[in-house]
C-alpha cells in the first residue's frame, strides 16, 4: 500500500478487481504519477478542489432530472475528482470489440428488417424478435443511408473479480451521457491542468466534430450546407442539459417537435424568415413519440407525418427508427451469435451470462439462485424495476417472481458480476468504489470511430453494485493513456 494520510483507509474489496492496486497491494504502473501527486497534496488542497468542482458544476448547470424522488427537478450531477485510467493496451482491445460488436449490430437490424436470414438460418428464434415492442414494422424493406442504423453506440463494460471486461447491455436508440464525459474533462483540466500532459492522456473533445461530420454526410440534398437540428423533448427531459451542449458545441439548431412541419413529405423548420428545409435530425425523441400519425397518437414531442418523409429519403433521421430490437436485453443473448454467424469471429467482448425468463427450465434454474442473480426488466433502463438478489428481503423477491411469471419474456437475469474498484475522494480520504464504463462510438459512412474515453460511472454508496445516476451514482473522468 502507498504511504500517505489519503491511502490510510483504502481497504482492497476482496474477490475484486482493483483498478488502481494489482493484487499484491503494489500501486500499477499507470496510476502512479496521479498517486504521486495526490500523495504530495494536503487534505485540504484536494477538499478545495472538489469544492471547486461541486461549484463549476452548478455555475454551468450540469445536471440531470431524477423523476421519481419527488423532491425538486434537477440534481446536480455527483462528480468524483479522481480520474479512472486505462492503459494504451486495455482501450486497444476494448476498441477492437466495440467495433465488432457495432459491426454486426448493424448488420443485424438491417437483416432484420429486410430478409432475415438470421431468423430464417435459426440464429435467433422468431419469437424473441416479433415480440419484441421495439420491432416496428413501419421499419420493415425502408433503406436507410449507407445502411447505418446504429450511428451513436453507448456501450456498457465492466470488469470482473480477474479484469476480464464484460458487456453488460448495448444502448442503441438514444445513448445519453456523453456531454457529462466532455464536461467532465474540462473540469478535470481546471484541477489538474499540469497532470493531463505529464500522463498523455488522449484528448476525447473532438467528439462533437465527429458526430458533425458523419451527419452532414447523411444528407439527402447534395449541398454546401444541409440544415441539421437536434431534436429534443423539452427542458423537462432529464437530459436536457445534454441537448443543449451538443447543439451548442456542433453549432445546429436545437428544435422541439412544434417547431417542426412537414409539408409535402419534406420536414421544415418554422424560423423568423419562413419555413427552412431540414436535412438532417439527430433526435433525442424516442421512437413512438416520434410521430403522432404512425406511433403513439397522444404525442406532443414528434412532427405529424415525420415518418412519411423518412421513407421517402427527404430527411436523415439519427440514430435510426427501430434500433430497440438489436438492444432489447433478449436479444442481447443472441449478440455472439450475430458476431459469429455475420462476421465469421469469435467475440472479443464478452457477454454476461444471461438466462431467458421465457424459457421453462432457465427460469427454474434461476428462482432456485435468485440470491445471487440480478433479474432486469428486457427493456427497462437506468436502473429502474431491477431485483438485487443478494440485496432483497424474501418478501421483495416473492412479489418480483410472481411479476416475472405474469410475463417471463419481459425478463432476463444474470449472475451477480463484481464490478472493479477504484479510487474515489470521499470524506477526505481515498475509498474504492465500483464502476463501469460507457465508451462512445460514432457510425458514419467511413466507419466507426470511438473517442478515447468516455462515462465512468461510480456506485457512490459503499458496497452498492448500482452506478447509475437515477439510483444515487456518480461519475469520474477516464483518462485514456497514448
Amino acid at each position: 500500500m502507498y504511504q500517505s494520510q489519503h491511502f490510510d483507509k483504502y481497504n482492497l474489496i476482496n474477490g475484486v478487481w482493483d483498478e488502481m492496486y494489482n493484487q499484491n497491494s503494489i500501486v500499477r504502473d499507470h496510476y502512479q504519477k496521479v498517486i504521486e501527486y495526490l500523495a504530495n497534496e494536503s487534505p485540504d488542497d484536494l477538499n478545495k478542489k472538489e469544492e471547486l468542482a461541486k461549484r463549476l458544476f452548478m455555475t454551468q448547470g450540469i445536471t440531470f432530472t431524477v423523476y421519481n424522488s419527488g423532491e425538486g427537478i434537477e440534481k446536480i450531477f455527483p462528480f468524483d475528482i479522481i480520474p479512472r485510467i486505462i492503459t494504451a493496451a486495455e482501450w486497444a482491445f476494448v476498441e477492437k470489440g466495440i467495433k465488432q460488436r457495432l459491426t454486426a449490430l448493424n448488420l443485424f437490424l438491417k437483416d432484420i428488417y429486410h430478409n432475415q436470414f438470421i431468423i430464417k438460418d435459426g440464429i435467433v428464434p422468431i419469437d424473441i424478435i416479433y415480440s419484441c415492442p421495439h420491432f416496428l414494422r413501419e421499419m420493415y424493406q425502408l433503406d436507410v443511408p449507407y445502411d447505418v442504423y446504429v450511428h451513436i453506440a453507448g456501450i456498457d463494460l465492466i470488469r470482473d473479480h480477474d479484469g476480464t471486461f464484460y458487456v453488460l447491455e448495448d444502448n442503441l436508440r438514444t445513448p445519453s451521457g456523453v456531454s457529462y464525459m466532455l464536461e467532465n474533462r474540462e473540469i478535470t483540466k481546471r484541477l489538474f491542468p499540469d497532470l493531463l500532459p505529464n500522463c498523455n492522456v488522449r484528448s476525447v473533445t473532438e467528439y462533437p466534430s465527429i458526430l458533425y461530420k458523419n451527419l452532414l454526410s447523411l444528407s439527402p440534398r447534395q449541398i454546401s450546407n444541409p440544415t441539421i437540428v437536434l431534436l429534443s423533448p423539452g427542458i423537462y427531459n432529464s437530459a436536457y442539459f445534454e441537448h443543449t451542449t451538443l447543439a451548442r458545441l456542433m453549432g445546429v439548431e436545437l428544435v422541439e417537435g412544434r417547431d417542426l412541419v412537414v409539408n409535402n413529405h419534406k420536414v421544415y423548420m418554422k424560423t423568423t424568415t419562413g419555413l427552412q428545409q431540414i436535412d438532417v435530425i439527430y433526435r433525442r425523441v424516442d421512437d413512438e413519440f416520434l410521430d403522432p400519425l404512425v406511433f403513439n397518437p397522444n404525442s406532443v414531442l414528434g412532427v405529424a407525418g415525420l415518418m412519411g418523409a423518412y421513407r421517402k429519403g427527404n430527411v436523415a433521421i439519427v440514430n435510426a427508427i427501430g434500433n430497440g430490437v438489436a438492444d432489447d436485453k433478449a436479444t442481447y443473448i443472441y449478440v455472439p451469435d450475430m458476431i459469429k454467424y455475420y462476421l465469421n469471429e469469435e467475440p472479443i467482448l464478452k457477454n454476461v451470462p444471461t438466462h431467458r425468463l421465457s424459457d421453462p427450465d432457465e427460469r427454474e434454474h434461476v428462482f432456485k439462485n435468485i440470491n445471487t442473480m440480478v433479474v432486469k426488466k428486457t427493456n427497462g433502463s437506468g436502473g429502474y424495476g431491477m431485483l438485487m438478489g443478494h440485496a432483497s428481503t424474501e418478501e421483495e423477491i416473492e412479489d418480483y417472481k410472481a411479476e416475472i411469471l405474469k410475463a417471463p419474456r419481459d425478463f432476463i437475469a444474470q449472475p451477480t458480476i463484481s464490478l472493479s474498484a477504484a479510487p474515489c475522494y470521499i470524506g477526505g480520504v481515498l475509498q474504492p468504489r465500483r464502476i463501469d464504463l460507457r465508451p462512445y462510438a460514432l457510425c458514419g459512412p467511413d466507419g466507426i470511430e470511438i473517442v478515447p474515453g468516455g462515462l465512468t460511472r461510480v456506485a457512490l454508496t459503499e458496497g452498492s453494485l448500482v452506478v447509475n445516476s437515477s439510483q444515487g451514482g456518480g461519475s469520474k473522468d477516464t483518462w485514456v493513456l497514448s
